[in-house]
């Protein structure tokens, strides 16, 4: 019950439940995080304390930095309509590190527990998810087994919440952190251990189902690198006792059950291996990337500007065939290419700045919670233009102001002990 009842002044009671409101709605409806962030912020700003200097820590200025990025796109881009758009979207790349710096709220006491209520958000979505599938193969008359088949799989799992695959596996797999760091830390064979187990079999198996290749690589990621690089040596083996045996059951699941074998490997071949013109597979991924860099090869050193990503990419698309893509107006699927496309060289260098400055920070301070967002962002941009749709920008910008604004050089973990 901690989770709702914090001992602070009432200025930062609501601070504190507005930001834990703001990580609870994030899987659902984006009109409901729009509306937390905007009460949050006029909150802030009302309470302000003018006699207090403002200080903007440095490290936020990376943040903020991808966003002069989109602004410095617009001032040659052919689209400018797009370009404003973009402004708006990519709002709260500025609003979080400004909201971090003006609020007195005390987050390194409170990222604990901020995470912890996210992470049951995502998990009470997924038994939500999970008895939606039942009752419809019930409707249905089907059999349990048809629940690890296509048509409930990947983003036809998510849809009853209106979630893309991907960024709702990425709050998974941040809430993996969470609750796993909260198991290896629970006193033994208590009930807390228990649920806190409990929770991680039901959020892996969710993961399992969305499907996200792309996630489930930065999974693996924070398996290898977390317990050796940031947990202490007692720490680190009761991780890799819980951590072993889920693996070999999912390594199981991925031989046993065709329709994993098929998404996990089959498809992965395909999407990054297969041409176009192969009449088995629809317009594979690397397919699109070559599009990108097509368009990189004639504008390599500033780009073409800010909204003008997909008005290319469907021309590029249309000229190649890729007659699906150009229908769905996709965009790189790639953010590493998005930012060399949109605002050249120079802007992609930045985004990879930014990111390395995150990665030293996080290993520097020995932060396992910073680490694993961060595998997932790294991993997942790779796939996913994660700072072109609300979602992702939302979870980016929260979560990379919070960490920057919290993880200082030898400076302990949310409970005191280091991690």
């Amino acid at each position: 019950m901690r989770l709702f009842y914090i001992d602070d002044t009432l200025t930062n009671k609501i601070s504190y439940y507005l930001l834990l409101a703001f990580l609870v709605a994030l899987p659902f409806e984006m009109f409901y995080s729009e509306m937390l962030l905007v009460c949050l912020l006029i909150h802030t700003l009302i309470h302000v304390d003018r006699l207090r200097p403002f200080r903007l820590q440095p490290a936020l200025l990376l943040v903020i930095a991808l966003y002069l990025l989109t602004m410095a796109g617009t001032l040659y881009s052919h689209d400018q309509p797009q370009a404003w758009k973009d402004w708006e979207k990519q709002l709260a790349l500025v609003l979080f590190p400004l909201i971090f710096s003006f609020n007195r709220l005390d987050l390194q006491k409170y990222k604990l527990l901020l995470f912890k209520g996210f992470g049951l958000s995502c998990l009470f979505t997924v038994i939500y998810l999970y008895i939606d599938a039942w009752r419809t193969l019930r409707y249905n008359g089907l059999g349990v087994r048809q629940l690890f088949t296509a048509p409930f799989m990947n983003h036809n799992f998510s849809m009853p919440i209106d979630l893309h695959a991907t960024y709702f596996s990425m709050y998974i797999a941040f809430s993996l952190i969470t609750f796993a760091w909260l198991l290896i830390r629970a006193r033994r064979w208590s009930l807390d251990q228990f649920l806190y187990g409990l929770a991680l079999l039901i959020l892996l198996a969710a993961l399992l189902q969305l499907a996200s290749r792309a996630v489930w690589a930065a999974v693996v990621v924070m398996g290898l690198t977390i317990p050796f690089l940031l947990m202490q040596r007692k720490q680190a083996r009761r991780f890799l006792l819980i951590a072993l045996p889920l693996a070999l059951c999912l390594l199981f699941a991925l031989v046993k059950v065709s329709t994993f074998t098929d998404r996990y490997i089959v498809d992965l071949r395909d999407d990054l291996s297969v041409s176009a013109e192969d009449p088995g597979v629809l317009e594979p991924r690397v397919v699109r990337w070559k599009c990108a860099l097509e368009l990189i090869r004639a504008s390599p050193w500033i780009g073409y500007g800010t909204g003008t990503e997909v008005a290319l990419l469907k021309e590029s698309y249309f000229d190649h065939r890729l007659y699906s893509s150009y229908v769905h107006e996709l965009n790189a699927h790639n953010e590493y290419l998005s930012f060399w496309l949109k605002t050249g060289l120079a802007g992609l260098l930045v985004f990879i700045v930014v990111l390395a400055a995150g990665v030293r920070r996080a290993i520097r301070s020995r932060d396992a919670f910073f680490s694993g967002f961060l595998a997932i962002v790294l991993c997942v941009s790779f796939s996913e233009n994660i700072l072109d749709t609300n979602k992702g920008i939302f979870f980016f910008a929260f979560f990379f102001s919070l960490f920057f604004a919290t993880s200082s050089l030898g400076k302990p973990d949310p409970e005191g002990s280091p991690i």
